[in-house]
């Protein structure tokens, strides 16, 4: 059985967030299913936890966008008083 995963280095980085989510979904159902071999479930570990740390920094960016949107609504409304 060959490993499906893809372990070229920093390719996880320039996945946008829905495809590192929809890829770690697949990581995880295969994982869970069994079958693999000691080295494919590890590769595919690595790869679930470099998906999960571009998931998480797409997500803190959004509140970070989040964040300063609700910041400058603030200030628009005090400015307005």
């Amino acid at each position: 059985m060959t490993s499906e995963v893809d372990e070229t280095p920093g390719t996880a980085e320039a996945l946008g967030y829905e495809q590192a989510r929809d890829e770690l979904i697949e990581v995880v159902r295969r994982l869970e299913a069994g079958g693999t071999t000691l080295e494919e479930s590890l590769a595919l570990w690595e790869r679930g936890e470099e998906l999960a740390k571009v998931c998480r920094r797409w997500l803190d960016g959004a509140r970070a966008r989040l964040d300063a949107a609700l910041a400058e609504e603030a200030a628009d409304d005090e400015d307005a008083e």
